[in-house]
């Protein structure tokens, strides 16, 4: 009986034919081609963690080629202390990384601008400043030197992170228009020691590759979110 069964299911296979190759899964499109907006240019710097809480993540830049986004460059990242929040209710002081969708303004550097940069790089002097006090008229603007109405404790001395803004990248959020409170000093820059104090931090060598890579007239704009959840990058 059990020969007969044996026999029976050979040739049940053998009728069957040879099985099939299963289809191979269809790739997800590219991030920035599953996002809302990227700022309608063609390039795009994702940065990216698993979660609200998380500290670190990824970095990706993008360029648009022949009508597809194509990834040029990632490297791992950092993020404020205590991970990120939505930009548009994000409070000052909170060390958390405001998630949406920003411009670049412009680079600035305690180093020399790396060879191939075309954004606007601002040299840091030892007067140089970004003001953080909600009190002067020059919140969340580079000053040179600080304004009398911008104490220096509530105030970034640039100069004083050589490590950190060797090399950075003004990251438009709450830039425009500064709301008060919300928050100022939000830069894309070198790594320094850990997390960062709601900036986004990437190794040296990828800061160098960035400011390479950036071009102006293609309008390069950074979208920072999660993978999941109510920042989710996709919907930015």
């Amino acid at each position: 009986m059990r020969t007969a069964l044996l026999i029976g299911s050979l040739l049940v296979s053998a009728l069957a034919g040879p099985a099939r190759p299963a289809e191979p899964a269809a790739l997800p499109e590219p991030l920035p081609a599953r996002m809302a907006d990227t700022g309608r240019g063609t390039q795009l710097i994702t940065a990216v963690a698993s979660g609200t809480g998380a500290t670190t993540g990824k970095v990706t830049w993008w360029e648009r080629r022949a009508g597809r986004w194509v990834a040029v460059g990632s490297s791992g990242a950092r993020f404020g202390a205590n991970g990120l929040t939505e930009g548009a209710t994000r409070q000052q002081g909170t060390n958390t990384t405001p998630t949406g969708l920003y411009a670049l303004p412009f680079a600035f550097g305690v180093r020399p601008a790396p060879a191939g940069t075309r954004v606007p790089y601002r040299p840091v002097r030892q007067d140089s400043w970004w003001c953080q006090d909600n009190a002067s008229a020059s919140y969340n603007r580079w000053v040179e030197p600080l304004p009398a109405d911008c104490t220096a404790a509530e105030s970034e001395h640039l100069v004083t992170y050589a490590q950190q803004y060797a090399y950075a990248m003004v990251i438009g959020f709450n830039y425009t228009e500064p709301v008060r409170n919300r928050g100022a000093g939000i830069f894309l820059h070198v790594n320094g020691k850990g997390s960062t104090a709601g900036c986004v931090s990437v190794p040296e060598e990828s800061m160098r590759r960035i400011l390479a890579w950036a071009d102006p007239r293609r309008s390069p704009h950074i979208a920072i979110g999660t993978t999941s959840g109510a920042t989710d990058i996709t919907r930015y």
